[in-house]
């Protein structure tokens, strides 16, 4: 019997998923904003580096592919915002530990 579908277990997922141009996942990018979880649909909004980041639906379908991929998921819906903006700052210390900044 699995366990119950919850924020850290899509959280998790989200993990294995990066941004092709910085080797770094996208949770530990801060760019996770919001996981909301009812009933088997996982809604995820999520920013990117850059507003004109050209790899943002590479990395929306990635995060959605990762996210299908746990048990009890029947829908993933993930939106891409900007608001607020990004900024070095959301980066968790293991991003900045990867990035090699202090």
């Amino acid at each position: 019997m699995s366990e119950s579908l919850n924020k850290e277990k899509v959280i998790e997922a989200l993990k294995e998923v990066y941004d092709p141009e910085i080797p770094v996942n996208i949770v530990d990018l801060g760019l996770i904003y919001e996981v909301e979880i009812d009933n088997g649909e996982v809604d995820v909004k999520m920013t990117l580096t850059a507003a004109g980041c050209g790899m943002g639906p590479y990395i929306a379908q990635q995060a959605e592919w990762a996210i299908s991929e746990l048990e009890e998921v029947e829908d993933v819906n993930v939106d891409i915002v900007f608001e607020p903006p990004w900024d070095p700052e959301k980066i968790t210390e293991d991003g900045k530990k990867l990035l090699g900044i202090d």
